[in-house]
Protein backbone atom coordinates (compact mmCIF):
# COMPACT_ATOMS: atom_id res chain seq x y z
CA UNK A 1 0.00 0.00 0.00
CA UNK A 2 1.29 3.71 -1.04
CA UNK A 3 2.62 5.58 1.89
CA UNK A 4 2.18 8.82 -0.21
CA UNK A 5 -1.45 9.61 1.17
CA UNK A 6 0.89 9.86 4.85
CA UNK A 7 3.88 11.64 3.38
CA UNK A 8 2.94 15.11 4.86
CA UNK A 9 5.19 17.08 2.57
CA UNK A 10 3.79 15.74 -0.92
CA UNK A 11 0.55 15.67 0.48
CA UNK A 12 0.74 19.69 1.13
CA UNK A 13 2.65 19.90 -2.48
CA UNK A 14 -0.55 17.87 -3.98
CA UNK A 15 -2.88 20.26 -2.20
CA UNK A 16 -1.34 23.23 -3.20
CA UNK A 17 -1.14 22.33 -7.02
CA UNK A 18 -4.77 20.87 -7.06
CA UNK A 19 -5.92 24.13 -6.14
CA UNK A 20 -4.13 26.32 -8.56
CA UNK A 21 -4.91 24.05 -11.46
CA UNK A 22 -8.48 24.91 -10.35
CA UNK A 23 -8.22 28.20 -10.34
CA UNK A 24 -6.16 28.40 -13.87
CA UNK A 25 -8.81 26.25 -15.18
CA UNK A 26 -11.05 28.64 -14.15
CA UNK A 27 -9.70 31.67 -15.68
CA UNK A 28 -8.93 29.77 -18.97
CA UNK A 29 -12.40 30.08 -19.55
CA UNK A 30 -12.79 33.05 -18.10
CA UNK A 31 -10.32 35.48 -20.04
CA UNK A 32 -11.66 34.42 -23.02
CA UNK A 33 -15.01 35.12 -21.99
CA UNK A 34 -14.04 38.65 -20.49
CA UNK A 35 -12.21 39.29 -24.01
CA UNK A 36 -15.79 38.16 -25.70
CA UNK A 37 -18.41 39.56 -23.45
CA UNK A 38 -16.69 42.93 -22.78
CA UNK A 39 -14.42 43.87 -24.94
CA UNK A 40 -15.93 42.34 -28.07
CA UNK A 41 -13.46 41.07 -29.74
CA UNK A 42 -12.25 38.81 -32.53
CA UNK A 43 -11.78 35.68 -33.31
CA UNK A 44 -7.71 36.58 -34.11
CA UNK A 45 -7.85 38.80 -30.91
CA UNK A 46 -9.15 35.53 -28.43
CA UNK A 47 -6.11 33.55 -29.98
CA UNK A 48 -3.60 36.64 -29.38
CA UNK A 49 -4.44 36.65 -25.95
CA UNK A 50 -4.40 32.98 -25.31
CA UNK A 51 -0.75 33.38 -27.13
CA UNK A 52 0.32 36.03 -24.97
CA UNK A 53 0.22 34.01 -21.78
CA UNK A 54 2.22 31.05 -23.63
CA UNK A 55 4.78 33.71 -25.41
CA UNK A 56 7.07 33.95 -22.29
CA UNK A 57 8.21 30.46 -22.74
CA UNK A 58 9.63 31.53 -26.14
CA UNK A 59 11.32 33.98 -24.42
CA UNK A 60 12.63 33.12 -21.21
CA UNK A 61 12.34 29.75 -20.90
CA UNK A 62 15.89 28.83 -21.97
CA UNK A 63 17.60 30.73 -19.48
CA UNK A 64 15.44 29.92 -16.77
CA UNK A 65 16.49 26.54 -16.69
CA UNK A 66 19.56 27.53 -15.98
CA UNK A 67 19.17 29.55 -13.56
CA UNK A 68 17.17 27.26 -11.60
CA UNK A 69 19.44 24.59 -11.44
CA UNK A 70 21.89 26.63 -9.26
CA UNK A 71 19.08 27.92 -6.90
CA UNK A 72 16.76 26.19 -4.57
CA UNK A 73 12.96 25.95 -6.12
CA UNK A 74 10.71 26.31 -3.67
CA UNK A 75 11.16 30.14 -2.89
CA UNK A 76 10.89 30.58 -6.53
CA UNK A 77 7.51 29.02 -6.78
CA UNK A 78 6.50 30.78 -3.79
CA UNK A 79 7.30 34.34 -5.31
CA UNK A 80 5.78 33.19 -8.56
CA UNK A 81 2.25 31.85 -7.00
CA UNK A 82 1.98 35.65 -5.15
CA UNK A 83 2.88 37.84 -7.91
CA UNK A 84 0.33 35.23 -10.43
CA UNK A 85 -2.28 36.42 -7.52
CA UNK A 86 -1.60 39.75 -7.38
CA UNK A 87 -1.72 40.08 -11.58
CA UNK A 88 -5.41 38.28 -11.86
CA UNK A 89 -6.74 40.41 -9.01
CA UNK A 90 -5.96 43.65 -10.64
CA UNK A 91 -8.10 43.57 -13.41
CA UNK A 92 -11.31 43.45 -11.70
CA UNK A 93 -10.20 46.67 -10.50
CA UNK A 94 -10.06 48.40 -13.67
CA UNK A 95 -13.53 48.51 -14.63
CA UNK A 96 -14.47 50.16 -17.25
CA UNK A 97 -10.77 50.94 -18.49
CA UNK A 98 -9.95 47.56 -19.45
CA UNK A 99 -8.81 47.20 -22.71
CA UNK A 100 -7.41 44.38 -24.84
CA UNK A 101 -4.33 45.66 -24.44
CA UNK A 102 -4.29 45.58 -20.67
CA UNK A 103 -5.64 42.13 -21.08
CA UNK A 104 -2.84 41.31 -23.41
CA UNK A 105 -0.34 42.28 -20.73
CA UNK A 106 -1.73 40.89 -17.80
CA UNK A 107 -1.83 37.21 -19.57
CA UNK A 108 1.85 37.90 -20.63
CA UNK A 109 3.02 38.73 -16.92
CA UNK A 110 1.01 35.59 -15.73
CA UNK A 111 2.71 33.41 -17.89
CA UNK A 112 5.83 34.89 -17.15
CA UNK A 113 5.24 33.77 -13.58
CA UNK A 114 4.02 30.76 -14.66
CA UNK A 115 7.23 29.79 -16.72
CA UNK A 116 9.71 30.63 -13.41
CA UNK A 117 6.70 28.12 -11.28
CA UNK A 118 6.48 25.40 -13.65
CA UNK A 119 10.26 25.01 -13.89
CA UNK A 120 10.89 25.24 -10.67
CA UNK A 121 8.08 22.56 -9.68
CA UNK A 122 9.24 20.14 -12.17
CA UNK A 123 13.07 20.02 -11.03
CA UNK A 124 11.93 20.23 -6.95
CA UNK A 125 9.35 17.45 -7.39
CA UNK A 126 11.88 14.58 -7.83
CA UNK A 127 13.74 15.78 -4.67
CA UNK A 128 10.84 15.05 -2.59
CA UNK A 129 10.05 12.04 -3.32
CA UNK A 130 12.22 8.51 -3.39
CA UNK A 131 12.56 7.47 -7.13
CA UNK A 132 10.17 4.67 -6.03
CA UNK A 133 7.40 6.75 -5.60
CA UNK A 134 7.88 9.19 -8.73
CA UNK A 135 5.71 7.02 -10.73
CA UNK A 136 2.69 7.04 -8.45
CA UNK A 137 3.41 11.02 -7.45
CA UNK A 138 3.04 11.54 -11.28
CA UNK A 139 -0.47 9.67 -11.56
CA UNK A 140 -1.79 11.60 -8.54
CA UNK A 141 -0.56 15.09 -8.88
CA UNK A 142 -1.90 14.29 -13.08
CA UNK A 143 -5.11 12.88 -12.06
CA UNK A 144 -6.01 15.27 -9.74
CA UNK A 145 -4.93 18.32 -11.62
CA UNK A 146 -7.41 16.94 -14.19
CA UNK A 147 -10.33 16.89 -11.76
CA UNK A 148 -9.31 20.40 -10.64
CA UNK A 149 -9.44 21.15 -14.26
CA UNK A 150 -13.13 19.77 -14.63
CA UNK A 151 -14.21 21.47 -11.65
CA UNK A 152 -12.91 24.84 -12.41
CA UNK A 153 -13.88 24.85 -16.36
CA UNK A 154 -17.32 24.17 -15.02
CA UNK A 155 -17.09 26.83 -12.39
CA UNK A 156 -15.69 29.19 -14.61
CA UNK A 157 -18.73 29.13 -17.01
CA UNK A 158 -21.06 29.23 -13.95
CA UNK A 159 -19.00 32.25 -12.17
CA UNK A 160 -18.49 34.29 -15.67
CA UNK A 161 -22.41 33.83 -16.20
CA UNK A 162 -23.53 35.03 -12.48
CA UNK A 163 -20.71 37.09 -11.42
CA UNK A 164 -19.61 38.35 -14.52
CA UNK A 165 -16.44 37.62 -16.03
CA UNK A 166 -13.94 40.28 -14.29
CA UNK A 167 -14.66 39.03 -10.93
CA UNK A 168 -14.39 35.19 -11.96
CA UNK A 169 -11.20 36.07 -12.44
CA UNK A 170 -10.36 36.60 -8.58
CA UNK A 171 -11.22 32.91 -7.84
CA UNK A 172 -7.79 32.15 -9.88
CA UNK A 173 -6.12 35.00 -8.17
CA UNK A 174 -7.44 33.39 -4.60
CA UNK A 175 -6.19 29.80 -5.89
CA UNK A 176 -2.41 31.06 -6.02
CA UNK A 177 -2.94 32.90 -2.46
CA UNK A 178 -4.09 29.28 -1.40
CA UNK A 179 -0.92 27.43 -2.98
CA UNK A 180 1.13 29.61 -1.74
CA UNK A 181 0.40 29.03 1.79
CA UNK A 182 0.53 25.25 1.17
CA UNK A 183 3.94 26.23 0.13
CA UNK A 184 4.79 27.31 2.85
CA UNK A 185 3.91 24.93 4.94
CA UNK A 186 5.90 22.14 3.55
CA UNK A 187 9.21 21.34 5.85
CA UNK A 188 11.02 19.40 3.45
CA UNK A 189 14.49 21.79 2.97
CA UNK A 190 16.49 21.79 -0.22
CA UNK A 191 20.04 21.59 0.06
CA UNK A 192 21.72 24.84 -0.45
CA UNK A 193 23.77 25.25 -3.64
CA UNK A 194 26.69 27.26 -4.19
CA UNK A 195 27.33 26.41 -7.30
CA UNK A 196 28.44 29.45 -9.73
CA UNK A 197 27.05 30.01 -12.93
CA UNK A 198 28.60 28.53 -15.95
CA UNK A 199 28.85 29.65 -18.85
CA UNK A 200 27.01 27.35 -22.02
CA UNK A 201 24.65 26.38 -19.22
CA UNK A 202 21.84 27.42 -21.71
CA UNK A 203 23.43 25.32 -24.84
CA UNK A 204 24.41 21.92 -22.44
CA UNK A 205 20.40 22.24 -21.94
CA UNK A 206 19.95 21.85 -25.60
CA UNK A 207 22.72 19.38 -26.60
CA UNK A 208 21.13 17.24 -23.87
CA UNK A 209 17.99 17.14 -25.68
CA UNK A 210 19.55 17.32 -29.29
CA UNK A 211 21.83 14.64 -28.89
CA UNK A 212 19.65 11.77 -27.35
CA UNK A 213 16.97 10.20 -29.52
CA UNK A 214 14.80 9.67 -26.56
CA UNK A 215 14.56 13.28 -25.65
CA UNK A 216 14.71 14.54 -28.87
CA UNK A 217 11.85 12.20 -29.78
CA UNK A 218 9.49 13.05 -27.04
CA UNK A 219 10.67 17.17 -27.56
CA UNK A 220 9.80 17.27 -31.44
CA UNK A 221 6.77 15.20 -31.00
CA UNK A 222 5.41 17.55 -28.02
CA UNK A 223 6.14 20.67 -29.68
CA UNK A 224 4.05 19.51 -32.89
CA UNK A 225 1.59 17.85 -30.86
CA UNK A 226 0.84 21.36 -28.64
CA UNK A 227 1.13 23.32 -31.87
CA UNK A 228 -2.37 21.22 -33.13
CA UNK A 229 -3.67 21.43 -29.49
CA UNK A 230 -3.80 24.81 -28.91
CA UNK A 231 -4.93 25.71 -32.64
CA UNK A 232 -7.91 24.42 -31.96
CA UNK A 233 -8.62 25.02 -27.95
CA UNK A 234 -7.90 28.80 -28.58
CA UNK A 235 -11.17 29.41 -30.45
CA UNK A 236 -13.23 26.52 -29.14
CA UNK A 237 -15.43 28.51 -26.83
CA UNK A 238 -15.72 31.19 -29.64
CA UNK A 239 -16.98 28.38 -31.73
CA UNK A 240 -19.26 26.86 -28.78
CA UNK A 241 -20.24 30.42 -28.11
CA UNK A 242 -21.00 31.98 -31.37
CA UNK A 243 -21.32 28.71 -33.98
CA UNK A 244 -23.40 26.73 -31.15
CA UNK A 245 -24.99 29.18 -29.80
CA UNK A 246 -24.29 28.08 -26.67
CA UNK A 247 -24.49 29.92 -23.09
CA UNK A 248 -21.51 30.50 -21.30
CA UNK A 249 -22.19 28.66 -18.20
CA UNK A 250 -23.49 25.72 -20.67
CA UNK A 251 -19.60 26.30 -22.53
CA UNK A 252 -17.94 25.79 -19.15
CA UNK A 253 -20.05 22.59 -18.33
CA UNK A 254 -19.32 20.82 -21.79
CA UNK A 255 -15.58 21.59 -21.55
CA UNK A 256 -15.72 20.79 -17.89
CA UNK A 257 -16.94 17.25 -19.15
CA UNK A 258 -14.75 16.94 -21.98
CA UNK A 259 -11.76 17.43 -19.71
CA UNK A 260 -12.86 14.87 -16.98
CA UNK A 261 -11.15 12.59 -19.88
CA UNK A 262 -8.05 13.96 -18.14
CA UNK A 263 -8.87 12.25 -14.58
CA UNK A 264 -9.07 8.78 -16.41
CA UNK A 265 -6.02 9.46 -18.16
CA UNK A 266 -4.10 9.55 -14.92
CA UNK A 267 -4.85 6.40 -13.89
CA UNK A 268 -4.51 4.91 -17.79
CA UNK A 269 -1.35 5.75 -17.76
CA UNK A 270 -0.21 4.82 -14.66
CA UNK A 271 -2.00 1.19 -14.80
CA UNK A 272 -0.98 0.81 -18.92
CA UNK A 273 2.98 0.90 -18.00
CA UNK A 274 2.88 -2.28 -16.42
CA UNK A 275 2.77 -3.79 -20.22
CA UNK A 276 5.27 -1.35 -21.30
CA UNK A 277 5.80 2.03 -21.40
CA UNK A 278 6.53 2.68 -24.85
CA UNK A 279 3.59 0.94 -25.63
CA UNK A 280 1.45 2.91 -23.10
CA UNK A 281 3.06 6.15 -24.66
CA UNK A 282 1.82 5.24 -27.90
CA UNK A 283 -1.53 3.92 -26.81
CA UNK A 284 -2.05 7.12 -25.21
CA UNK A 285 -0.67 9.95 -27.87
CA UNK A 286 -1.27 7.93 -30.71
CA UNK A 287 -4.56 6.15 -30.55
CA UNK A 288 -7.15 7.87 -27.94
CA UNK A 289 -6.15 11.45 -29.63
CA UNK A 290 -7.83 10.35 -33.29
CA UNK A 291 -10.92 11.40 -31.46
CA UNK A 292 -10.39 14.82 -32.00
CA UNK A 293 -11.95 14.83 -35.50
CA UNK A 294 -15.52 15.00 -33.86
CA UNK A 295 -14.66 18.32 -31.91
CA UNK A 296 -15.54 20.30 -35.25
CA UNK A 297 -18.80 18.38 -35.43
CA UNK A 298 -20.25 20.03 -32.51
CA UNK A 299 -21.97 22.93 -34.57
CA UNK A 300 -24.50 20.00 -35.18
CA UNK A 301 -24.18 18.38 -31.80
CA UNK A 302 -22.23 19.75 -28.49
CA UNK A 303 -22.15 16.02 -27.92
CA UNK A 304 -19.90 15.19 -30.75
CA UNK A 305 -17.59 17.88 -28.95
CA UNK A 306 -17.52 16.04 -25.62
CA UNK A 307 -16.62 12.68 -26.89
CA UNK A 308 -13.44 14.37 -28.93
CA UNK A 309 -12.48 16.25 -26.28
CA UNK A 310 -12.66 13.73 -23.83
CA UNK A 311 -10.66 11.22 -25.77
CA UNK A 312 -7.91 13.84 -26.45
CA UNK A 313 -8.30 14.86 -22.46
CA UNK A 314 -7.48 10.91 -21.89
CA UNK A 315 -4.61 10.65 -24.40
CA UNK A 316 -2.81 13.74 -23.30
CA UNK A 317 -2.66 13.34 -19.77
CA UNK A 318 -2.07 9.43 -19.73
CA UNK A 319 1.03 10.30 -22.35
CA UNK A 320 2.27 13.19 -19.86
CA UNK A 321 2.69 10.30 -16.51
CA UNK A 322 4.41 7.98 -18.93
CA UNK A 323 6.97 10.94 -19.93
CA UNK A 324 7.15 12.40 -16.61
CA UNK A 325 7.93 9.36 -14.80
CA UNK A 326 10.98 8.53 -17.69
CA UNK A 327 12.34 11.82 -17.68
CA UNK A 328 12.65 11.70 -13.63
CA UNK A 329 14.53 8.23 -13.42
CA UNK A 330 16.42 9.67 -17.17
CA UNK A 331 17.81 12.48 -16.69
CA UNK A 332 20.53 13.61 -14.13
CA UNK A 333 19.52 15.85 -11.13
CA UNK A 334 21.43 18.04 -11.63
CA UNK A 335 20.48 18.96 -15.00
CA UNK A 336 16.93 18.54 -14.63
CA UNK A 337 16.22 21.74 -14.96
CA UNK A 338 17.90 22.88 -18.29
CA UNK A 339 16.22 19.66 -19.34
CA UNK A 340 12.93 20.78 -18.53
CA UNK A 341 13.51 24.15 -19.46
CA UNK A 342 14.75 22.96 -22.89
CA UNK A 343 12.13 20.44 -23.72
CA UNK A 344 9.35 23.70 -22.46
CA UNK A 345 11.02 25.34 -24.74
CA UNK A 346 10.17 23.59 -27.38
CA UNK A 347 6.99 22.21 -26.67
CA UNK A 348 5.55 25.23 -25.31
CA UNK A 349 7.12 27.65 -27.67
CA UNK A 350 5.04 26.03 -30.33
CA UNK A 351 1.61 27.16 -27.41
CA UNK A 352 1.37 30.80 -29.00
CA UNK A 353 1.85 29.70 -32.64
CA UNK A 354 -0.21 27.26 -32.61
CA UNK A 355 -2.89 29.60 -30.59
CA UNK A 356 -2.09 32.60 -33.25
CA UNK A 357 -2.82 29.97 -36.12
CA UNK A 358 -6.13 28.70 -34.77
CA UNK A 359 -7.24 32.46 -34.42
CA UNK A 360 -6.15 33.43 -38.01
CA UNK A 361 -7.68 30.60 -39.43
CA UNK A 362 -10.78 31.02 -37.96
CA UNK A 363 -10.84 35.19 -38.44
CA UNK A 364 -9.84 34.46 -42.36
CA UNK A 365 -11.73 30.82 -43.01
CA UNK A 366 -14.22 30.66 -40.22
CA UNK A 367 -14.41 28.85 -37.21
CA UNK A 368 -15.41 25.48 -38.34
CA UNK A 369 -13.14 25.15 -41.29
CA UNK A 370 -10.21 26.26 -38.55
CA UNK A 371 -11.11 23.67 -36.12
CA UNK A 372 -11.21 20.71 -39.03
CA UNK A 373 -7.64 21.73 -39.77
CA UNK A 374 -6.14 21.66 -36.29
CA UNK A 375 -7.82 18.98 -34.65
CA UNK A 376 -6.47 16.77 -38.00
CA UNK A 377 -2.60 17.91 -36.91
CA UNK A 378 -3.39 16.01 -32.96
CA UNK A 379 -3.48 12.34 -33.85
CA UNK A 380 -1.15 13.20 -36.80
CA UNK A 381 1.38 14.41 -34.48
CA UNK A 382 1.54 10.64 -33.05
CA UNK A 383 3.31 9.79 -35.97
CA UNK A 384 6.27 11.05 -34.68
CA UNK A 385 6.37 8.42 -32.29
CA UNK A 386 5.55 5.98 -34.56
CA UNK A 387 8.24 6.60 -37.11
CA UNK A 388 10.58 7.12 -34.00
CA UNK A 389 12.21 3.80 -32.61
CA UNK A 390 9.63 4.16 -29.62
CA UNK A 391 8.18 1.95 -32.30
CA UNK A 392 9.36 -1.51 -31.71
CA UNK A 393 9.85 -1.33 -28.21
CA UNK A 394 8.17 -2.99 -24.89
CA UNK A 395 9.75 -0.02 -22.84
CA UNK A 396 12.05 2.97 -22.89
CA UNK A 397 15.16 3.39 -21.13
CA UNK A 398 15.53 3.85 -17.38
CA UNK A 399 19.15 5.46 -18.13
CA UNK A 400 20.54 7.97 -19.99
CA UNK A 401 23.07 6.52 -22.46
CA UNK A 402 22.57 2.88 -21.70
CA UNK A 403 20.13 1.00 -24.51
CA UNK A 404 20.30 4.43 -26.82
CA UNK A 405 19.87 3.13 -30.92
CA UNK A 406 20.96 5.12 -33.86
CA UNK A 407 23.89 6.90 -31.15
CA UNK A 408 27.29 6.62 -30.70
CA UNK A 409 28.24 6.60 -26.41
CA UNK A 410 30.45 9.36 -27.10
CA UNK A 411 27.16 11.22 -28.77
CA UNK A 412 24.81 10.93 -25.26
CA UNK A 413 27.54 11.84 -23.10
CA UNK A 414 26.98 15.16 -21.14
CA UNK A 415 29.97 18.03 -21.78
CA UNK A 416 30.26 21.21 -20.33
CA UNK A 417 31.68 24.24 -22.14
Amino acid sequence: MSLLRTHRDFRLFWIGETINRFGSATSSVALPLVAISMLDATTFEVGLLTAAAWAPWLLIGLPTGAWIDRVRRRPLMLASSAVSGLLLAVVPLVGELLTIGFLLVIAGLVGAASVVFQTAYTAYLPTLLDPSDHAEGNAKLHGSASAAQIAGLGCGGLLVQFAGAANALLVDAGSFLVALGSLAAIRFRERRTDAPRQAGAIREGIRLVANDVWLRTLTIFGAVSNLALMGYQAIVVVFLVREAGLSAGTVGALVAAASSGGVLGALVGRRTMRFGTARALLLCELGLPTLALLIPLGGASPWFYVVGAFGVSLGVVGGNVVKATFLQSYCPPDLFGRLTATNAFVNYGTIPLGALLGGTLGQTLGLTTALWITTAGVPLAGLVLLLSPIRGRRDLPTHQGTDTPGTTADSNRIRTA
